[in-house]
C-alpha cells in the first residue's frame, strides 16, 4: 500500500481550463487576480498551488509563458507554497506547446496526464443564456468533439524533457487504465519512486466521482506500486468536498480549487479559492488530521526546493 504519512497535503487548483468567466465572478483570469487568489489560498492552508494561465483581456485559456511570467514571481515573493504548473492546459495544442511553460520556468512540480481520453464539459453550455465573452459558448459547447491526447510518446517526451530539471510529476490518472500506463512507464525507467498520483474523478470521459471508485483506484495503485507512491484525489463539481474528506481518512492527500468546482456548498458559488481551502482545512483538522506545511510537503514528495526554479 502507499507509504504512510503523518500529515495531509492540500493542493489548490486556482483557475484551470474548463470553467469560463461567465460561470463565476470569482474565477480569476487576470494575472493580479490569479496571484492574489493563489497567495490567499496558501495563507488558508494550501501547500501546493496548481496553476494555469489565462488571457487577461477575455479569460481565455493560455499556455503562453508570458502570461505565466505575469504572476509566478509575485506568488513566489509572497508565499513559500510549492508551485505546480499544468502541462495539460489546452486540449487543442501539441505536447511541445503544452510543456513550454514548465520548460521555461522549471517549477518544483508539474502535472502529467497518463493517458488519452474523451474530455468533455459540453453539458455546461445549456446552463447559460448570455456569455461575458464571445469565445466562451463555442468553447464549452464544442468540447464534446475534444480528445485529450496523451500518447505514450507524449508521456515519454515530457519525462525526457522535464525530468532532468528535477521537476516532480503529479501523475494525473482519470481512470484505472491510466494507472497501468503509469506502471508500464515506471517499468520502462521513465519515472522513479516515490511517484505522486492524482486520482482525477468526475470528469465526463473519465471515472465517476464515487467513493467506491476511489477505493478501487487506491487498491489498484496499492497493488501496482506498493509503498512507492503517494496519492491525492480531486473530485469535480459537487464531489469535491466529499472525496477530499474521504481521502484524508484513507491516508491520502487532496485537491480543491475553482478549477475543479465553482461551489462552496450545494448551489452556492464559492467566493474564492481560499474559501474552499479554509473549508477543507477545517474538515481535515476536525477529523483529527494535520495539514502539511509547504516544507513538509516538499519532504513528503521529495521536491527539489523553491531555490531551483526559474522564476
Amino acid at each position: 500500500m502507499a507509504g504512510k504519512q503523518k500529515k495531509t497535503i492540500i493542493t489548490c487548483a486556482i483557475t484551470g481550463a474548463i470553467h469560463t468567466p461567465t460561470m463565476s465572478d470569482a474565477l480569476p483570469y487576470r494575472a493580479e487576480d490569479i496571484a492574489g487568489q493563489a497567495i490567499d489560498a496558501a495563507k488558508a492552508g494550501a501547500s501546493i498551488l496548481h496553476l494555469h494561465a489565462r488571457r487577461p483581456e477575455d479569460g481565455g485559456v493560455s499556455i503562453d509563458p508570458k502570461h505565466f511570467a505575469a504572476f509566478l514571481p509575485v506568488i513566489k515573493q509572497a508565499t513559500d507554497a510549492v508551485v505546480n504548473i499544468s502541462t495539460g492546459g489546452s486540449l487543442k495544442t501539441t505536447i511541445d506547446e503544452r510543456i513550454l511553460p514548465a520548460r521555461t520556468f522549471s517549477p518544483e512540480m508539474c502535472s502529467l496526464n497518463m493517458g488519452s481520453m474523451n474530455f468533455s464539459f459540453h453539458p455546461l453550455a445549456n446552463r447559460y443564456k448570455e456569455w461575458k465573452f464571445g469565445w466562451e459558448k463555442d468553447y464549452v459547447a464544442n468540447s464534446d468533439t475534444y480528445i485529450f491526447r496523451n500518447t505514450f510518446a507524449d508521456i515519454e517526451k515530457v519525462a525526457r524533457d522535464l525530468g532532468p530539471e528535477g521537476i516532480k510529476f503529479e501523475h494525473e490518472c482519470y481512470d484505472v487504465g491510466h494507472l497501468y500506463n503509469l506502471k508500464f512507464c515506471m517499468d520502462s525507467g521513465l519515472f522513479k519512486a516515490p511517484i505522486f498520483i492524482q486520482f482525477v474523478m468526475g470528469i465526463l470521459g473519465g471515472i465517476g466521482a464515487d467513493i467506491d471508485n476511489l477505493v478501487f483506484m487506491k487498491r489498484t495503485a496499492d497493488r501496482l506500486f506498493g509503498d512507492d507512491y503517494r496519492w491525492s484525489v480531486l473530485g469535480a463539481g459537487g464531489a469535491q468536498m466529499p472525496l477530499a474528506a474521504t481521502a484524508t481518512q484513507l491516508g491520502g492527500n487532496l485537491r480543491v480549487g475553482l478549477e475543479d468546482s465553482l461551489f462552496i456548498s450545494r448551489g452556492v458559488l464559492a467566493k474564492s479559492n481560499a474559501e474552499q481551502v479554509a473549508k477543507i482545512r477545517r474538515i481535515v483538522e476536525d477529523l483529527g488530521c494535520e495539514v502539511a506545511t509547504p516544507d513538509e510537503a516538499r519532504e513528503i514528495l521529495g521536491l527539489k526546493g523553491a531555490d531551483r526554479v526559474n522564476f
